[in-house]
């Protein structure tokens, strides 16, 4: 191969397709233009003392000081919101004697309005599972500022991940980015049941160009933020960093 040493062999690409693409960098910029800048340059949520600070058990008490933080953070009144724990549907009699691998997709979370306040169910076993709890409650709190707020339509076809994108242009998109994909395995008795889970409705490289198109709008090149993902996002995040720096060369 001939060497020009005015063009680069390899160049970065985007890690979604165009029609991702598009759609993210369309959204965030009306959530710049909705929210405003300050809301873009406020703080990135992470999963430490800092934000989250005490003991959590994981108790009824625990899970609404963190949907009242979380309120704080996204500057939803909590007295609007009404936190509903729901059970999850498992058997426990069964894979206490049978050793099972199971698959989830389901929703783990919903919002309704009731008498005026939105109502956001929890499925209970969200409690054991902390960056799983924060992500679907920022998730549910997003359908408050966007659909109880009258911003967007439960009607139009993209509300769920919409809500998803603007988790992450509220800094908290290391939950929800890490939260997309888990995979937990506990022991009963003799036997071991393991469980895997896609939660959201982005995907893992969306989450991750979202974060780095969210890292460009606020001008942080290298954001130390990037640390606290998991691997799959924090590649992808740093791939989707990568063209966007280049694409801002070359434009």
């Amino acid at each position: 191969m001939p060497h020009n040493p005015g063009v680069a062999w390899w160049k970065p690409s985007c890690p979604v397709r165009p029609v991702e693409q598009g759609w993210i960098e369309r959204s965030m910029d009306w959530m710049v233009e909705e929210f405003g800048r300050d809301r873009l340059h406020a703080e990135v949520v992470l999963p430490s003392d800092d934000y989250f600070p005490g003991v959590y058990r994981g108790s009824h008490d625990d899970v609404q000081a963190v949907l009242e933080r979380l309120c704080q953070h996204m500057d939803v009144d909590p007295d609007r919101v009404e936190l509903e724990p729901y059970a999850a549907e498992e058997n426990p009699a069964l894979s206490a004697h049978v050793p099972i691998h199971s698959r989830s997709t389901g929703a783990i979370g919903h919002h309704r309005v009731r008498d005026g306040r939105s109502v956001i169910g929890i499925r209970n076993d969200l409690a054991r599972r902390p960056m799983s709890l924060v992500a679907t409650m920022a998730h549910e709190l997003g359908h408050v500022l966007l659909l109880a707020d009258g911003r967007i339509s439960s009607q139009r076809e993209d509300h769920e991940p919409l809500t998803d994108l603007l988790t992450v242009f509220f800094g908290l998109g290391v939950f929800t980015a890490n939260a997309a994909f888990e995979q937990s395995r506990e022991t009963r008795g003799e036997y071991s049941y393991t469980s895997t889970s896609r939660e959201g409705y982005l995907t893992e490289p969306m989450y991750g160009y979202a974060l780095a198109r969210y890292a460009w709008l606020r001008d942080e090149p290298d954001p130390s933020w990037v640390g606290y993902l998991d691997t799959n996002p924090r590649v992808i995040c740093k791939r989707g960093l990568r063209y966007l720096a280049r694409a801002q060369r070359t434009g």
